[in-house]
């Protein structure tokens, strides 16, 4: 197990870091305790891909929203719970494996339930971007709730 320090794993000098500490270290799982993984993860992700590792063999810990910004009147706290976020990231990172990406062929075709407002809607949206769409109505008549009604709200328009 190594450990690197660096003030700002997040920016493109941090990635940097990681890479050269995978390559050093022959490391084969990466566990980094930084910002947020919402807009950082994918250039962890790209790191570990470049250095022939898999995404899913990255841990991360969130220890700027999780301890930081959440326990700014108690460091003492929010430094004891991110060491303890930190041992939890380091046991799970010992049982990540691959899991294998698998691309299989796919045929274009959806079926929707229900002949209502929201089923042709959507039948709509997915035969627009090239799906083969099968509706089926339990009804002998489309429209559901929709198809009841004899005006809609504001237009007044007939509704069916």
């Amino acid at each position: 197990m190594k450990a690197v320090e660096y003030l700002s794993l997040c920016t493109e000098s941090g990635a940097l870091v990681i890479a050269d500490a995978i390559k050093k270290y022959n490391l084969k799982r990466v566990i980094v305790a930084a910002c947020t993984p919402r807009t950082h993860e994918p250039v962890f992700h790209a790191v570990l891909r470049d250095a022939s590792l898999p995404p899913r063999m990255l841990e991360f810990v969130n220890i700027r929203e999780h301890c930081s910004f959440v326990h700014m009147a108690a460091k003492d706290k929010a430094t004891q719970k991110a060491l303890r976020l930190i041992e939890a990231a380091l046991e799970r990172a010992k049982l990540l494996e691959d899991v294998p990406i698998k691309e299989v062929q796919v045929t274009p075709r959806a079926l929707v339930i229900g002949g209502g407002i929201g089923g042709l809607s959507a039948a709509v949206e997915l035969g627009e971007q090239g799906y083969d769409v099968v509706v089926v109505e339990k009804n002998p008549t489309i429209g559901g709730r929709m198809a009841q009604l004899d005006r809609t709200f504001p237009t007044d328009d007939c509704s069916i």
